[in-house]
């Protein structure tokens, strides 16, 4: 894919996340590797009004190399890159359900979750929760690290998703279904479920491995 193809597929698809209300205001950021580094939206700007032209490039010390000035959660990328080397893309939200689930305080660290669907198991796996840092915060990169090399996606406390993918499609894919499983979660959450079993997951995770 050439690097122009993969900027327009990067503004559309802040479009439609916009539109269906994944993301406001100028939350969340999205980013793609690409030949001689990496594309990340920039700072302040909102998924609806993404300029393919004006989108950062930057190179793997996490200088900026071409566009406006980056994310200031690209550091949060970069770690995700560095610690899974075949994370091709890499989305981060504020979305609200997921967001929601951050806020608990009676969750399982190691897997925010219940495994309530095959294509939660299928596309997210298992998603740990890494501590609270404040915006900006580098300790949060390192914190981020410690997961993704067994991890494709964390769940930030108080804060949102990060998730990587073998492309862009497969990362929105599975941030999408951290925040469809959030909602699930927490509309079922005073219920009795029936959530799949240790050997249906088993058998999933051996198929389809996150």
């Amino acid at each position: 894919m050439t690097e122009a193809r993969l900027r327009e597929d990067i503004c559309r698809l802040g479009v439609s996340m916009y539109e269906r209300g994944l993301t406001h205001g100028s939350t969340g950021n999205i980013s793609a590797r690409c030949d001689g580094g990496w594309l990340l939206t920039p700072t302040g700007s909102s998924f609806g009004r993404l300029d393919p032209e004006r989108l950062s490039k930057m190179d793997w010390k996490g200088a900026l190399v071409s566009g406006d000035a980056p994310s200031k959660e690209a550091f949060l990328h970069l770690a995700m890159y560095e610690a899974r080397e075949r994370n091709a893309a890499v989305v981060h939200l504020h979305s609200t359900h997921s967001v929601a689930v951050s806020l608990l305080e009676d969750l399982n660290p190691a897997d925010v979750l219940p495994p309530l669907t095959a294509y939660y198991v299928m596309r997210v796996g298992s998603l740990p929760l890494v501590p609270y840092f404040a915006p900006g915060d580098m300790a949060l990169a390192q914190a981020v690290r410690g997961f993704a090399g067994r991890h494709h996606a964390v769940l930030l406390a108080n804060h949102g998703p990060v998730v990587g993918g073998s492309s862009l499609s497969a990362a929105a894919d599975a941030v999408e279904e951290v925040e469809a499983t959030a909602k699930l979660y927490l509309m079922l959450r005073h219920a009795k479920v029936r959530c799949l079993t240790d050997a249906q997951v088993a058998e999933l995770r051996r198929t389809y491995p996150a």
